[in-house]
């Protein structure tokens, strides 16, 4: 499997709709686990990181770039 180039800020579309019937999804968090924020209903949810890019149908918007600073 491919690694998909994840960051926080990212707005991803899911392959299933959530219940609320939105799927898209604001990536609030990285690292082994993904953090996702529900566009529709603002439903927090915690993914880890190999289920969350075999559930990514599209990336819709990106994030801003890390600079070269960060995580040190």
């Amino acid at each position: 499997m491919v690694a998909l180039d994840i960051r926080v800020g990212d707005v991803v579309q899911l392959r299933k709709a959530h219940p609320c019937g939105s799927d898209l999804w604001k990536v609030v968090r990285t690292g082994a686990d993904i953090g996702a924020l529900c566009s529709g209903c603002g439903r927090r949810v915690m993914l880890d990181r190999g289920r969350f890019q075999r559930r990514v149908k599209a990336v819709v918007q990106r994030g801003p770039a890390p600079t070269p600073d960060e995580g040190s």
